[in-house]
């Protein structure tokens, strides 16, 4: 059972009012370590200098979208093995099968509640605490 406060977490999301609602609600799960990132590229550039044990990345973003985030996460020898949640305002099937393809641990369809945020998270460490 993971500690929720000693896990750290960085969320990847183009839109600040969606970074904000994520923090939000990780922060009522227990959350204490959570960076940001406004698009693909600085959220990789974040994720090589301070690794975290849990991305949460919006798929559609400039510069580098989440399915290239993931692969890039995954590609890189230290992070590879990331937990990484897809954030998306799309649910159809060949993006959920592109992203299990390049590694995704789960997803997460806006908009979305805090007790879907806890189960999504759960699902792929187990029950916080």
């Amino acid at each position: 059972m993971p500690s929720a406060a000693s896990m750290r977490v960085l969320v990847v999301d183009d839109q600040q009012s969606m970074r904000l609602l994520v923090r939000d609600g990780l922060t009522k799960l227990g959350f204490t370590d959570v960076d940001e990132a406004g698009d693909g590229e600085d959220g990789l550039r974040r994720q090589i200098a301070n690794p975290a044990q849990l991305v949460i990345a919006d798929f559609n973003m400039p510069k580098l979208d989440g399915i290239a985030l993931l692969r890039a996460i995954r590609l890189h020898p230290p992070t590879s093995k990331t937990a990484y949640i897809m954030l998306t305002g799309r649910a159809d099937k060949d993006l959920v099968q592109k992203a299990v393809q390049f590694g995704v641990n789960n997803y997460i369809v806006k908009p979305f509640t805090v007790e879907t945020l806890r189960e999504k998270i759960e699902a792929v460490f187990g029950p916080l605490t």
